[in-house]
């Protein structure tokens, strides 16, 4: 059951324009909510692998895209290479969630696949009788989990892995993030996580005694709420707890997660 989030008060640490969905519903459920990235989107530090993969999208059996960052960029990159996307029509696409597929579908492209749990292990699976022999672009963050190109490849597929856009940590947000945290009135009571980089950037930017006593101190009575289990994992790694984990590993699901929860209020 969904209950009210009046007087929890809420840090979305996504990057600017992923933020509203989340914040939205956190909002529309009655949280206070405040936006202070943990993750900043940028081009890859070089198209050419990307602009080689697309002038030859032809030879390839499957796309995979694994975010809607990845399937912005691409989109970009083929309107900038002047390539028609009647040259995608021959390509099976697999999309990692519901977002994702949107959004390709969005852009006039047909997806095949859509794994039930929205994982990388998830997608492996799903492609496990369809890719031997097969050539695959996986088009992805600079820095990412290597599991969907190592098991296809296993499994006797081609695999072409492509940097499609990267992931910083935005600088100015250290000092917003340790000004909210050290504010009695604003401080607040839950903290949510998207992706294991939004875990990763949120302990750098917050400061490595973040599993010592002025960490623990500075997180004291503050929930964290996690997006499905890969995040999970690495909160655990870095020796944060996860006091929320949705059920269904989406922006949708991670709201009614927080709300069926329903943290403690602290003022």
């Amino acid at each position: 059951m969904i209950r009210s989030l009046t007087g929890l008060r809420v840090l979305v640490g996504r990057a600017p324009h992923q933020a509203s969905a989340l914040s939205f519903g956190l909002r529309a459920l009655g949280a206070e909510v405040f936006e202070i990235p943990f993750i900043e989107i940028r081009k890859p530090r070089s198209y050419k692998p990307l602009d080689a993969a697309l002038n030859n999208i032809r030879d390839y059996d499957w796309l995979i895209l694994t975010s809607v960052n990845g399937v912005e960029a691409v989109g970009q990159r083929l309107t900038t290479l002047r390539i028609d996307k009647k040259a995608l029509q021959h390509l099976k696409v697999a999309a990692i969630g519901p977002a994702t597929r949107n959004a390709i579908e969005k852009q006039g492209t047909k997806v095949a696949i859509m794994p039930r749990h929205h994982v990388a292990e998830s997608v492996v699976e799903s492609l496990r009788e369809r890719v031997k022999g097969k050539r695959v672009l996986l088009a992805r963050a600079r820095v990412a989990r290597d599991v969907i190109p190592r098991e296809l490849r296993e499994l006797g597929a081609e695999v072409d892995v492509v940097e499609a856009y990267e992931t910083v940590i935005p600088e100015s947000s250290r000092a917003s993030m340790r000004k909210l945290l050290n504010d009695a009135s604003r401080r607040p009571n839950l903290i949510t996580f998207t992706s294991s980089s939004t875990v990763r950037n949120f302990v750098a930017l917050v400061g490595s005694s973040i599993g010592k006593q002025e960490g623990t101190n500075l997180l004291r009575d503050i929930d964290l709420a996690s997006i499905g289990p890969v995040t999970s994992a690495t909160l655990r790694e870095l020796g944060l707890p996860v006091d929320i984990e949705a059920k269904e590993y989406t922006i949708p699901g991670l709201i009614e997660a927080i709300g069926a929860a329903h943290p403690r209020k602290r003022r």
